[in-house]
């Protein structure tokens, strides 16, 4: 599984990073963005309540590169 921000539908609520500290930031513009190395959840349990945090419904979940 991956996780993927789609930029072109992030409105930069921060929702992600909050919830999830640990897999999300905010890029230098305010955009979501999954840290480095991350992209696989980082076994944190707070991601699947991050994906329902986003107001934007910005964050996919999925297998291989697609999101």
């Amino acid at each position: 599984m991956r996780l993927t921000i789609d930029s072109d539908v992030c409105i930069g609520a921060g929702m992600c990073a909050m919830t999830a500290p640990s897999v999300f930031t905010q890029d230098d513009d305010g955009y979501g963005a999954v840290l480095p190395g991350r992209e696989d959840g980082g076994g944190d349990p707070l991601v699947t309540e991050a994906l329902r945090a986003c107001p934007a419904q910005a964050i996919a979940w999925g297998e291989g590169g697609e999101g």
